[in-house]
């Protein structure tokens, strides 16, 4: 109970909105359940189950202090890492590699609790890329090292590199953001992620006819994409003085940013499972897939937010 009183009031309501939101959402489906028996929703239960699940998570990552905090959003980039290795093959050399891959992860979010940011924004991009092939070459395997170099170094950068960028927030001075804190930040930009992704579902199957990356996602259209962005935009610069130090102009930016980066970080991950010839990322989720499917736009827009905002106000 403390915890929730020392946090800020726009934090709060906002909490209460997302559990409001899924409670409508869990009455709906049984009601629909009943209503039409002879229709089959236990995928949308499922998923609706699932959407409690993470935002309990996400809950249990802002509500207490800073270690619990931290370590939840590790653990969450723990798995993806892993998911990630499970669908890329790896030569029988790389496991010796793996371990130094695994390590990297929680010295990465050490760097996030101490409030280090010098460590934390160079020590994958930078120490890891040179450790790995360093300790690939001590090996000696020769035959496929950049495939198998790149591959690894890439999955470090976004399911741990880029998602720590949410934790990073969590110890943002909370004094530059007096209407939410460094919570209020980390509430805004998931919230207005997943809100894109809804929307551009929502306008592409309402409007969408024109592909825009048929060979990628065909299910995304331009009318999606756009309705997405547009959509997003409006409601940052709605939250923005409840959640955010961010100006209006500068809450505008942050919405197309979002936008923008959300629909990218999508089709990034449809383009990888789409070149490994599979549909979901995993099976962790239900009626989701994997946690990959879940963090996909937030791999783009978590560091590019944090950055954006980073410069405007810290």
């Amino acid at each position: 109970m403390n915890y929730w009183l020392a946090l800020p009031q726009s934090v709060q309501i906002a909490l209460l909105a997302i559990g409001i939101l899924l409670s409508v959402a869990s009455l709906t489906s049984i009601w629909l359940a009943h209503a039409r028996p002879g229709r089959d929703y236990q995928e949308l239960r499922l998923r609706i189950r699932t959407w409690w699940l993470i935002v309990a998570v996400f809950v249990a990552a802002i509500l207490f202090n800073r270690t619990v905090s931290v370590t939840i959003l590790g653990f969450v980039s723990f798995l993806a890492f892993k998911e990630y290795l499970s669908l890329i093959p790896t030569r029988r050399a790389d496991h010796r590699v793996l371990f130094w891959a695994y390590l990297s992860i929680p010295v990465q979010f050490y760097w996030v609790w101490m409030g280090w940011y010098g460590l934390f924004i160079i020590f994958i991009p930078v120490y890891m890329f040179l450790l790995l092939p360093m300790r690939m070459i001590l090996i000696g395997e020769t035959q496929g090292f950049l495939r198998a170099i790149g591959t690894l170094q890439w999955g470090l950068m976004i399911t741990v590199f880029s998602l720590s960028h949410m934790a990073f927030m969590l110890v943002l001075p909370p004094e530059t953001n007096p209407a939410g804190g460094a919570m209020g930040l980390l509430i805004y930009l998931v919230f207005l992620t997943e809100i894109n992704d809804v929307a551009q579902y929502i306008w592409g199957k309402s409007l969408g006819k024109s592909k825009i990356a048929p060979k990628v996602s065909p299910n995304k259209t331009v009318a999606g994409f756009l309705g997405g962005v547009i959509s997003t935009t409006l409601l940052a610069v709605v939250l923005a003085p409840w959640l955010t130090p961010l100006l209006p102009h500068e809450a505008l930016g942050a919405g197309v940013l979002i936008g923008l980066a959300g629909f990218v970080g999508d089709v990034t991950i449809s383009a990888l499972k789409r070149d490994l010839g599979v549909k979901d990322s995993g099976a962790m989720l239900p009626g989701h897939g994997g946690i990959l499917d879940r963090l996909d736009s937030l791999t783009y827009t978590a560091p590019l937010f944090f950055h954006y905002v980073f410069f405007l106000h810290y």
